[in-house]
């Protein structure tokens, strides 16, 4: 071997070192994660509380609510679930979500709802139902899915899980795009 060729060799016990650097760095960062995820907790909504995207007050509509939590910085709350998953399905959306919830429908009221908050990856959610959020057309979300399947039956639509919305089906025009009596 060449002087020039062993330079770029490192030393046994310094190979190791930085091994064990790199390894206890990425221990730490994932401890971290998991602990913000483990502290993000749903908010309550209060008389002051407002949707992130537009300023209403969260408290005076009907329907459900949704909240994205983030590793910096406060929480977004919206005034209902289409909004929280226009942003979250966002390319652009470049901020770290460490927790997302909706509140479910099957345990608290349509016209005042408050607390009840689940999961939103794991929820069941009608889309397509009769039923109106502050928004006009809006995802009911459920914890269970007989109660889903109950809202169904009464208020129509079908059953999606988290997954299966897709940013189309998230668009912010409350219907009026395909609305052709205007």
């Amino acid at each position: 071997m060449t002087a020039f060729s062993s330079s770029f060799f490192l030393p046994a016990h310094r190979v190791r070192r930085l091994l064990f650097a790199l390894v206890a760095s990425a221990l730490v960062a994932a401890c971290g994660e998991q602990a913000q995820q483990k502290a993000a907790s749903p908010l309550e909504i209060t008389r002051d509380t407002f949707c992130s995207l537009d300023g209403m007050l969260l408290a005076d509509y009907p329907g459900p609510k949704a909240q994205i939590h983030y590793t910096q910085g406060k929480p977004d709350f919206f005034c209902d679930t289409v909004e929280m998953f226009s942003v979250y399905l966002q390319p652009e959306q470049q901020k770290r979500v460490v927790a997302l919830f909706v509140q479910d429908m099957g345990k608290t009221s349509w016209e005042a709802p408050a607390s009840n908050w689940i999961d939103a990856r794991s929820a069941f959610y009608v889309v397509g139902s009769k039923k109106r959020g502050s928004m006009g057309p809006t995802f009911a979300a459920f914890s269970e899915e007989v109660a889903a399947r109950a809202f169904v039956e009464k208020e129509g639509g079908k059953i999606v899980r988290f997954a299966e919305v897709k940013p189309d089906m998230a668009v912010l025009d409350g219907g009026v795009v395909k609305d052709r009596s205007m």
